[in-house]
């Protein structure tokens, strides 16, 4: 994603300001009414475990429930994050381990919806995606559209189709071992489960300008259009605080790895997200002439606070405005921004999120 940008060095905030949200606006977003009335709407968690592992809630037992890389490796290999080839490499799901296999080996769970929702998409031909044979599921939850997806399946349940609606625990495949990008041993079989957000509708038009000559077999469905929330933490924080978890409220409250002056004003993320757009008395009244985005290390963003001409400064249409250092440091995987000497600036992998975001 190319596209013309400034940087300048920037003061990086202290580590116990970037625990929150980046926007002061944001916490008068939280105010108890909204959490009440989320908490009022939402009784029940949002979201299931996908098979009939639940061994993440038994401590010290992540090995039965991850598949890390290899035997020798970590459970966080299987896990979310700057996990792979030394923390330089986003893995953008859980890898949850099969608990049963047939005769030869091979894993046969019951893959299940994670939440009721509509079937959106999904792919029979696994030598076309490092997914293999996937399934893509929406899901509405306090607001959020979220899409779950399930990876390397072996099968997706005879009949299904998109439209259909599923509900919570439904039977939508069964666990696989197929990828066109590995060899998936039938040791650490498992099905990729991933919980995104859903970045722009004229992905497609975007690969192709951005991406001439490259293939794009799957649509607006291609994973590069879905930015990964940690599905482990959202599990966890679920068990944890029961029904008081609020999607919203976890989606708000993600750190911050970077903020971006963007010179646009009419991108489908607005529309598809408005409870993550703040309010600006100032762009209400003169006009909106771009936005302020704090993006998370996955370059998922997370806030956006319009802003009017007279708040921004430069002529560039991407313009960092700050960096967390130490959110940086700790997950560098994206590349979303780099430093040149003394100063910072975007990486062409954060170009390129902003361009896909913005179009």
């Amino acid at each position: 994603m190319g596209g013309r940008f400034e940087s300048h060095g920037q003061k990086t905030a202290n580590r116990q300001m970037m625990r929150a949200i980046v926007f002061p606006a944001l916490r008068a977003c939280l105010s108890p009414f909204l959490v009440l009335a989320a908490a009022t709407v939402w009784a029940q968690t949002p979201f299931q475990f996908p098979t009939a592992n639940h061994a993440l809630y038994e401590p010290g037992q992540e090995l039965r429930f991850f598949a890390p890389t290899t035997p020798g490796r970590s459970w966080t290999s299987g896990g979310f994050g700057c996990v792979r080839d030394n923390g330089q490499r986003m893995h953008e799901g859980l890898d949850i381990l099969h608990l049963q296999t047939d005769r030869r080996g091979e894993p046969t769970d019951p893959v299940m919806a994670t939440a009721d929702g509509t079937v959106m998409y999904f792919s029979t031909h696994p030598g076309l995606s490092n997914y293999g044979n996937y399934l893509v599921i929406r899901h509405v939850v306090e607001g959020l559209e979220i899409y779950s997806l399930y990876a390397h399946l072996s099968a997706i349940r005879p009949g299904l189709k998109i439209g259909e609606a599923v509900r919570a625990g439904e039977m939508v495949a069964t666990m696989g071992r197929t990828s066109s990008a590995e060899t998936i041993g039938k040791w650490r079989a498992h099905v990729h489960f991933e919980l995104n957000v859903f970045v722009n509708d004229r992905f497609a038009t975007w690969f192709r300008q951005s991406s001439p000559g490259e293939r794009n077999d799957h649509g607006e469905w291609n994973g590069q259009n879905l930015n990964g929330l940690d599905p482990r933490l959202i599990l966890l924080g679920e068990k944890t605080d029961g029904a008081k978890f609020s999607l919203l409220n976890f989606l708000r409250s993600q750190t911050e790895v970077c903020r971006v002056l963007v010179r646009a004003t009419n991108f489908p993320y607005l529309k598809r997200y408005p409870e993550l757009v703040l309010s600006n008395p100032v762009a209400e009244k003169q006009g909106i002439a771009g936005y302020e985005v704090a993006l998370n290390y996955n370059g998922v963003a997370f806030a956006l606070m319009p802003r009017a001409a007279s708040e921004m400064k430069g002529r560039g249409k991407f313009q960092l405005l700050s960096v967390n250092e130490a959110e940086q440091e700790a997950n560098p995987c994206r590349h979303l921004v780099v430093k040149r000497g003394s100063h910072w600036q975007l990486g062409n992998e954060g170009l390129r999120e902003l361009e896909l975001l913005t179009y």
